[in-house]
């Protein structure tokens, strides 16, 4: 990421895609329901992130990998999303994303979208099903201010030409970070706390913010 002018850090659920993923991977083990509860406790900052989503990957015991084809196909970008990436890219910055979900599925939509570099969680496999584990640290909120630093260290970016954009909790840390954090899509505590709430969902409102 050389000679970028700014950088601009998303989260993935919510806010580059409009699906969490793993409320669309526990459908596929018969319990959506019960992850999307416990998802929307965590995004509004009701519970430790981390266990809550460890507690959250144990419902995915047994869910074939050959299940990640499907979830792909329900995913859907969020409206704006390819104008914004353009529009960063153009202006000589870098977008990056940074997510409390999953590579498995992120791997494919961050490049087809335009993203330049990326961070998730894995998930434990053993002989084709997930085992309920998470594979490795699991990424927080202080995984994602973590990520956005470092994203700007390698490029040579001052905090201040940071921009981040989040809906839930666990994205307040990287917000804090950033030169700009927006509240995108977001729950009541995260705009109560961001330097700008866009209140439409679709990511071309922040174009003008663009430095």
């Amino acid at each position: 990421m050389p000679d970028a002018r700014f950088l601009v850090v998303l989260d993935a659920d919510s806010t580059l895609i409009r699906n969490e993923v793993i409320e669309l991977i526990a459908d596929e083990a018969g319990r959506g329901a019960e992850v999307a509860a416990a998802t929307e406790a965590a995004m509004r900052g009701e519970v430790d992130f981390a266990a809550s989503l460890r507690s959250r990957v144990e419902k995915l015991t047994g869910v074939p990998t050959t299940a990640f084809a499907r979830v792909l196909a329900r995913i859907e970008p969020t409206p704006g999303v390819r104008e914004l990436l353009a529009a960063v890219h153009e202006r000589g910055g870098v977008v990056a994303v940074v997510s409390g979900g999953f590579h498995e599925i992120l791997d494919t939509i961050a490049p087809d979208l335009g993203v330049d570099v990326w961070r998730a969680n894995r998930l434990a496999v053993s002989d084709g099903v997930l085992t309920g584990a998470v594979d490795g640290p699991v990424v927080d909120a202080e995984g994602k201010a973590t990520a956005l630093r470092a994203w700007a260290a390698d490029a040579g970016i001052p905090l201040s030409r940071t921009i981040a954009i989040g809906d839930g909790a666990n994205d307040l840390r990287m917000m804090a970070v950033a030169g700009l954090g927006l509240a995108f899509n977001a729950k009541p505590a995260v705009r109560l706390r961001a330097d700008v709430v866009i209140g439409p969902v679709d990511l071309r409102e922040v174009i003008p913010l663009l430095p």
